[in-house]
């Protein structure tokens, strides 16, 4: 297959790399690969940073098949795609379905993700690889932001390059400048239908909540540029005054006294 990007996408994706350091000599990358048109594209980004990036490394493809039940999930269609990038390709099947099912009516995202996450660290670590690929794009990152809030009240995201202490491996996001309309067009370009899927909650998720939200909020708020206003909040340096951290019970009571003059 000839491969080739258009040059706004491919500045994109050589900013994250050489912003991020994301790749370097010897590197054994595993691509995430759920059939999606992030990660397909993702796959095709990367084959052509292999031709291209003076960088000697090599890539390789896993697909996690959760076992969804009555649920058709094409991995040959997936592996034909990375036969012509040459990229070595292998799915194992994961019962993350039956693990969902075991948490009785939890929030199943989590659940998914957590299983998944430890497939793919095993499998890199039994074969050999030092770094991990996902297809997180720079909605996601947003989204991640605005979700960490609302639900747990903490100010992060995803990182693009993140070390994982207890397995050596670092996990990469080479599309973290790419908007997600980008990945789609990206994938429409290039002729591969994404395979939809697996997940029964697929668009029924929080995340999807608020992917709609900022939607929303950029159709019906006059604010301009809302979009870029939320991610620049996500970079360090970027948080103005906030509140001091919350006090616990004996730090509380210890001011108290102070406060008032007592001895404690």
């Amino acid at each position: 297959m000839k491969i080739n990007l258009p040059q706004l996408y491919f500045s994109k994706l050589m900013r994250a790399v050489v912003e991020f350091q994301m790749i370097a000599d010897g590197d054994r990358i595993l691509i995430g690969v759920s059939g999606g048109k992030d990660s397909i594209f993702l796959c095709y980004a990367l084959a052509i940073l292999r031709e291209r990036l003076h960088k000697d490394f090599s890539l390789a493809a896993l697909t996690i098949n959760p076992l969804f039940p009555d649920v058709h999930f094409d991995t040959e269609r997936i592996g034909d795609f990375c036969a012509s990038l040459d990229i070595p390709y292998e799915t194992i099947d994961v019962d993350i379905a039956g693990a969902i099912a075991a948490q009785q009516g939890k929030t199943p995202c989590y659940t998914c993700a957590f299983f998944r996450r430890g497939a793919m660290n095993r499998y890199a670590v039994e074969h050999g690889f030092n770094k991990i690929a996902y297809a997180h794009h720079h909605d996601d990152a947003v989204e991640t932001f605005l979700m960490s809030i609302f639900y747990s009240g903490q100010i992060e995201t995803f990182t693009p390059v993140t070390y994982l202490d207890r397995t050596g491996l670092t996990v990469i996001r080479p599309l973290v400048y790419f908007r997600e309309q980008e990945t789609r067009d990206a994938v429409k370009l290039h002729g591969f239908t994404p395979e939809p899927s697996p997940c029964p909650h697929d668009g029924h998720t929080i995340r999807q909540t608020v992917k709609e939200l900022i939607a929303k909020l950029e159709q019906e708020v006059p604010i301009p540029d809302l979009y870029d206003h939320l991610a620049a909040a996500m970079r360090q340096g970027n948080t103005g005054e906030l509140w001091p951290k919350a006090k616990n019970r004996q730090e509380m009571r210890q001011t108290y006294f102070a406060y008032l003059g007592h001895q404690n």
